[in-house]
């Protein structure tokens, strides 16, 4: 699994740790139906995880809308109840799926 985090938002180490693991759930729920042998292969893989960095809305919106239909994918509007306001879009996730496929969409992001 890919997850693309917002940096313009300024959320703090456990905001982003709380919204990535929202993502990580809304995948595996989606993957359960619409991909269950890559999810088993993901699983006895390691399930292996990456979180990389956007700078804005836009920019995950443009990955998003690039890479929605390849992948099991989820967008990610925060509740609104602690740093970031209503509905703010902060995390896409994508997966799971095989690294080379991935890595081609994603790849070229920096680690967060």
């Amino acid at each position: 699994m890919v997850f693309l985090v917002r940096t313009d938002l300024g959320m703090e180490k456990g905001k982003i740790a709380a919204q990535v693991a929202h993502a990580a759930v809304e995948l595996y729920k989606k993957a359960e139906h619409r991909c269950p042998d890559k999810l088993r292969a993901w699983e006895s893989e390691g399930a292996k995880k990456v979180v990389l960095k956007v700078g804005s809305e836009s920019e995950l919106l443009e990955y998003f809308r690039r890479y929605a239909n390849d992948f099991c994918s989820a967008i990610i509007r925060d509740a609104g109840r602690t740093q970031i306001a209503p509905g703010t879009i902060t995390v896409a996730g994508f997966g799971p799926d095989e690294d080379e496929k991935l890595d081609r969409a994603f790849g070229h992001l920096k680690l967060l």
